[in-house]
């Protein structure tokens, strides 16, 4: 090896080794950073100003007003990547709570509130971009699963996907499986409705749209032919920003679903990387409408879209 390269790779391997030291990377035998020590360092306390805009993105008037009293309990922890729109999805769902009176909500981010009796008093889980949740105890996964398909709802947003690692039975739950992200989160990508006319799509007024954040695609085998999904919303293919960011040519994306599950409802969408996506009045309309559905308050049609005929989709507009 040239005496340069010697000590390029020297050198390489010296900042390695700082940094590690330093708790960039995990070398030197650090401890790894719970939970708590997360959360302080990746989240920040949002503004009186973002809380406006958040609040004002909410809307005035619900689709459909509760049936009874309602109270969903919002889980956000994360034991893979932490995505710093929690907290703005967070102050979303309080934001919801607070102008509609749709529910009530509570926030938790410690597994022991996986019991039957405390899931008692709730109508939904929201899974607001969990990753790699993990159950430490088989009665947790039970009382989890037994809630959604004893018929109460659940709620995914963006990587609530991403989850279940040990636990395939309850990702199976939410509808898809997360398999990389081509469409990042600084690009503007287009979106269809797959169905127009769905209660759920009533925030995008029958077009199609473009908007910036990250999307998932999905191991096709989690949705593709499965028939238990109803989708809402995909990415829209004939666009080339789209398309053009994969190379196995043009498929379906879905982005929102809803399905059953037993006697339970599913509303899931992957919009939610981005902080501002919060302040998106379109898109918070298509999430409280969304947990509307989930809760038991708006009726909607979860039939399979693969059991569905003489769909017309609406495509995004062309780009300027």
């Amino acid at each position: 090896m040239p005496n340069d390269s010697r000590r390029r790779f020297a050198s390489i391997l010296m900042t390695t080794f700082v940094l590690g030291c330093f708790g960039a990377l995990p070398l030197c035998g650090a401890e790894p950073e719970t939970w708590e020590q997360k959360k302080a360092s990746r989240f920040q306390p949002l503004t009186d100003h973002q809380k406006l805009q958040i609040a004002d993105a909410v809307p005035d008037k619900l689709a459909a007003q509760p049936k009874s009293d309602r109270r969903v309990l919002v889980f956000y922890r994360c034991e893979g990547f932490i995505h710093t729109s929690i907290p703005h999805a967070n102050e979303c769902v309080r934001a919801m709570a607070e102008k509609t009176g749709a529910f009530q909500v509570d926030f938790a981010d410690t597994y022991d509130v996986f019991n039957a009796d405390n899931l008692a008093k709730y109508d939904g889980i929201l899974l607001n971009n969990t990753t790699h949740m993990a159950f430490p105890e088989p009665s947790q996964r039970d009382a989890f699963m037994d809630f959604i398909s004893g018929g109460k709802g659940l709620i995914g947003f963006h990587a609530a996907s991403d989850n279940f690692n040990r636990n395939p039975e309850c990702l199976a739950v939410v509808g898809g499986t997360f398999a990389g992200h081509p469409w990042g989160a600084g690009g503007k990508w287009a979106f269809k409705l797959d169905d127009p006319g769905h209660t759920l799509n009533a925030a995008f007024g029958g077009n199609g749209f473009w908007h910036t954040d990250e999307i998932y695609q999905y191991k096709p085998d989690s949705y593709v032919g499965t028939g238990v999904l109803r989708i809402l919303v995909s990415l829209d293919m004939s666009k080339e920003a789209v398309s053009s960011r994969i190379d196995d040519g043009p498929r379906e994306v879905p982005v929102s679903w809803v399905r059953t599950a037993g006697d339970g409802r599913v509303f899931y969408t992957n919009f939610g990387h981005r902080e501002d996506t919060f302040a998106n009045p379109v898109i918070v309309k298509h999430m409280i409408d969304g947990i509307q559905y989930a809760l038991g308050d708006l009726s909607a049609d979860a039939t399979p879209t693969d059991k569905v005929q003489n769909l017309n989709p609406a495509l995004a507009p062309e780009p300027r």
